[in-house]
């Protein structure tokens, strides 16, 4: 055995060991779209004062964390997004309402002095409404939030409510409490109450009990607030008091509530999913390549493992776009694989007498470039999803890359390990039929003994091509692109009723609670979705109600509040996206091989993307985040597939720089259709299982990908290839150099066929 193999065989251990320790030792962290809660966004605001900046808006997070602590929330979390965004993300928390309002509170907390009410307010002095709605007058502000350190609610069998709130003060808040009471206690009636107010409304005004002495106030440092608070009122109200006041305003701009039985739902089907369609990729890769197709299937466990430990390794989130991404890498792996075993048969048929072992490492040195390639181009999509999406597409972005990076070291490694080592040891099943490697496939020797010279027609298939780009550009502009409330900003909640709802019958009951140009249909099988332009939490509630009523119950599955601003951020953070995506595999297919085959894969790109998203204004189908994480993924596949056509191209252009450029792609093209097909099989088996299996939140997403594989392979042959044929006309730069060859090192080869 070679060192080289041995590093191999030594670095796939460590690589494995290492990934069960930490698939052992850690737990993925759920995102909310798949354990259930509320996430909110919101975005700090200039005051006439203070500028909404980094600095105020890491100030504000710390008030808003005290605030959301205080509410007793587990897990609960808010972090910085950007300069002036804050996450908040509230596990298990399926109405939003209470915690925005504690949230959205933004005035300075002041504690008041109660005055004698005549029905007239002087200078300083202010008519107001207590919690109760009575009108009293309150004098000059005694006490702010700087002066209060913590507050609290427990439960006092003392006190005939049961529950009370805990304040202690701090610097010379405690002084400034005690000269407050003091005076109070002197005084009877309203004058003996303390007002204490927040965002310009009286939150609480506690009267000083008779126990206190006239002049002498509250001492100690702490104070209890009691009243005839539930458990959750007194909690709320520790909530804010603790919290203080922001030193900047916030706006909620994003706000997306999913229920527990939605994410539990989505994990099982992503993984039913994920099974059905590994299991049935297996089968067709084993039928395909036999011995070495098993070993290669063997290896995607590995791959698996790999993937959910560097997930938890790296503390990313996985949300439910990303067990997607995971399902869909698998996708890469089977593809370095089928390169790899496609090139060993062609060593096999050129030299029969060759080796399985000599063959095998020879296809995956000769694969590993257009290897590359493809995972360079679909980290580029990953990439741009993490930097431009939000939400769970970013965690989509994340678990892409992360997959596709898995995939490599499954294929590059873990499989070329595995089937090393087994040709080693079998030498003669390695080169029998059974071993997968025995000549060419019947699609590769029709090809080469009877292929057609598609690039004879190559205008022809660009005039299909460009028919179709015109019936999907017609549909986008004669149907419209049905933008999902990401793009337009508004709400959409889905509701799931205890008994069937009639469309209708909802749809009037959603006008009667005062709705009436609310979108309401149907979502899943009896599911309904309401999407407005504007619904506040209270009214979304009667929207809940009457729904309920007519169904005998609803609970609500998802909720969706995106603002408008932040709707047309995101639009053109897409188009952002796209453009980006555009150029950059454009920059890069440049370097890597020539413009004519960088315009090729570029144009071919635009052809499947714009076919996909014109199928979808076709059928009304919504264009969200989801759609956009697709799209990005649609363009990593497409110029994957002409990544390889184009690297066969080069290589054999390189071997007959004098021959017709025509003919050389013609042969290209021919000679990777095997991997195509059945690289396209085993991503279409997990695509269909996912679409099948993987509920509402993913079909659409599993169908633009199915349409943009069956696309994108179409392209790859009639659409990249014809259209580097033709600009090669104009192209002035000389063809590809032949790679010179090093000359090989001295082996001996014992009777086993194993190399030394």
């Amino acid at each position: 055995m070679t060192r080289a193999n041995v590093v191999r065989a030594v670095l796939a251990f460590a690589v494995l060991a290492t990934s069960f320790y930490f698939a052992w030792s850690k737990p993925a962290r759920l995102g909310l779209d798949l354990r259930g809660g509320t996430q909110i966004v919101l975005e700090t605001q200039n005051s006439p004062t203070v500028e909404a900046d980094r600095e105020s808006t890491d100030r504000a997070r710390e008030v808003l964390q005290r605030r959301v602590d205080a509410l007793g929330v587990a897990e609960s979390s808010i972090t910085r997004s950007g300069e002036r965004r804050l996450i908040v993300e509230l596990p298990d928390v399926q109405d939003p309402s209470r915690a925005t309002a504690a949230l959205g509170k933004t005035a300075q907390l002041t504690a008041h002095p109660v005055l004698p009410n005549d029905g007239k307010a002087d200078k300083g002095q202010q008519l107001i409404p207590d919690e109760s709605g009575q009108q009293i007058l309150i004098g000059p502000a005694a006490l702010t939030g700087d002066g209060i350190g913590s507050a609290g609610a427990n439960y006092d069998p003392q006190n005939l409510g049961g529950w009370a709130v805990n304040v202690d003060f701090k610097g010379g808040g405690g002084k400034t409490w005690e000269r407050l009471t003091a005076k109070a206690a002197c005084a009877a009636g309203d004058e003996r109450r303390i007002a204490i107010i927040l965002d310009g409304k009286v939150i609480s005004s506690p009267g000083v009990t008779e126990s206190v002495a006239c002049g002498v106030g509250i001492t100690g440092g702490s104070t209890q607030i009691t009243g005839d608070f539930s458990a959750t009122e007194a909690k709320d109200l520790a909530a804010l008091i603790e919290g203080g006041s922001l030193p900047v305003p916030v706006k909620i701009i994003e706000q997306r509530v999913v229920g527990p039985t939605l994410g539990d739902e989505a994990i099982d089907a992503s993984a039913r999913a994920a099974v059905i369609g590994v299991i049935l990729t297996g089968l067709f890769i084993v039928a395909v390549y036999r011995l070495v197709g098993f070993l290669a299937t063997v290896a995607l466990t590995g791959y698996a493992l790999i993937s959910y430990a560097a997930l938890v390794a790296v503390g990313a989130t996985l949300t439910l776009p990303g067990l997607a991404g995971f399902v869909l890498a698998i996708g890469m792996a089977i593809d370095a694989n089928v390169l790899a075993f496609e090139r060993a048969r062609e060593e096999m048929s050129a030299a029969p007498g060759r080796s399985a072992r000599t063959a095998l490492a020879v296809g995956f040195d000769k694969a590993w470039s257009a290897i590359a390639d493809s995972a360079v181009t679909t980290l580029l999509a990953g990439a741009l999803l993490f930097f431009l999406a939000s939400g769970p597409v970013k965690g989509f972005g994340v678990t892409l890359t992360i997959g596709v990076l898995a995939s490599l070291v499954s294929a590059m490694l873990l499989s070329r390990v595995l089937t090393d080592a087994t040709a080693a040891r079998f030498p003669r099943l390695g080169k029998g039929r059974a071993g997968g490697l025995s000549g060419a496939g019947r699609i590769r020797r029709w090809l080469e003994e009877s292929g057609p010279d598609l690039m004879k027609r190559s205008r022809l298939w660009l005039g299909i091509s460009a028919l179709a780009v015109v019936v999907a550009v017609t549909g986008i502009f004669v149907r419209g692109l049905n933008f999902g409330v990401e793009f337009t900003g508004g709400r959409l909640v889905e509701y799931s009723t205890s008994r069937p709802v009639d469309i209708d019958v909802a749809r009037s009951a959603v006008a009667d609670a005062g709705f009436p140009r609310a979108v309401v249909q149907t979502s899943g099988e009896d599911d309904i979705s309401v999407r407005t332009v504007d619904l506040t939490n209270e009214e979304e509630k009667r929207v809940h109600d009457a729904l309920a009523k007519k169904g005998g119950g609803a609970t609500k599955q998802r909720d969706e509040l995106i603002g408008p601003s932040l709707g047309d951020e995101l639009r053109t953070k897409a188009l952002i996206a796209l453009a980006v995506a555009l150029l950059v595999q454009l920059a890069y297919l440049t370097i890597r091989f020539r413009w004519t085959f960088a315009a090729g894969s570029v144009i071919a790109m635009f052809h499947d993307i714009t076919i996909v998203t014109g199928i979808f204004a076709w059928l009304g189908k919504p264009i969200d985040g989801v759609f956009l994480a697709a799209l990005l993924t649609i363009i990593g596949y497409s110029v994957n597939d002409s990544v390889v056509v184009f690297d066969r191209v080069r290589e054999m252009w390189g071997e007959n720089p004098k021959g017709r450029f025509a003919a050389i792609a013609n042969r290209g093209v021919l000679q990777t259709v095997p991997r195509t097909i059945n690289t396209g099989m085993g991503a279409l088996f997990i695509l269909s299982a996912l679409a099948v299996l993987g509920g509402d939140s993913l079909t659409d997403f599993a169908i633009a990908l199915l349409i943009g594989i069956i696309v994108g392979t179409y392209s790859s042959v009639f659409t990249a290839t014809p259209m580097a044929v033709v600009l090669e006309r104009f192209a002035k730069a000389p063809p590809p150099q032949r790679k010179t060859k090093s000359r090989p090192p001295r082996r001996t080869t014992h009777d086993s066929g194993a190399v030394v």
